[in-house]
């Protein structure tokens, strides 16, 4: 390869003086598995000297990949070796690499600023619920404590005592609905049988 000169002479990309240097080249670059040979131009020809070190050269890198290739699988099956010996196998590597990548989120800022807002939701809606509490609460105490609700109250204890008579006091509201309910129809005659019988 042509080193790039480094002068402070910077010439137009289309000038005679950088095409002469070959830095501006318009040969397709080979792509893998073809020919380097058959891309060279007709005007650009090599020297069978330049051939045969390019083909040296090619051989070369080749053997180098092949043995890159050996020494990699021969690493891998170490590796394999040792963590058989080690006890470690592929699921605890999962495990292991699902807690690396919790670990890695959870130390983003995105986590932790997401994490805080959430926290302040959660406290504002916690807040919330207890002051919804709290008003529920105060609002069935007014009704409690109203003079409707009094007088309802007072008004089915009195039908509580006079329809239970002696009972004592502490009896369920359906029962006391109940109670009234069969007191009324028994102690009225129904309108059927007094015409019938008279």
């Amino acid at each position: 390869m042509m080193p790039i000169p480094l002068s402070g002479n910077s010439s137009p990309s289309g000038s005679p003086t950088l095409q002469k240097s070959g830095l501006l080249r318009t040969d397709p670059v080979p792509e893998e598995g073809e020919d380097v040979a058959a891309t060279i131009s007709a005007t650009e020809t090599l020297s069978e000297e330049e051939q045969q070190e390019l083909r040296r050269e090619l051989a070369k890198v080749e053997e180098e990949i092949q043995t890159l290739s050996q020494v990699l699988a021969a690493k891998e099956k170490h590796l394999a070796e040792i963590k058989r010996k080690l006890g470690i196998n592929s699921l605890q590597e999962l495990k292991q690499n699902i807690a690396k990548g919790w670990q890695d989120v959870t130390a983003t800022s995105a986590y932790k600023k997401t994490s805080e807002t959430l926290s302040q939701a959660g406290q504002k809606a916690s807040a919330a619920f207890s002051s919804v509490g709290s008003v529920i609460t105060k609002k069935l105490e007014d009704v409690k404590n109203s003079p409707t609700f009094k007088s309802f109250e007072e008004k089915v204890e009195n039908l509580k005592s006079k329809v239970g008579g002696t009972k004592p006091a502490g009896g369920d509201f359906g029962e006391v609905l109940n109670s009234t309910a069969n007191a009324s129809a028994t102690s009225e005659p129904l309108p059927e049988q007094t015409q019938g019988g008279l």
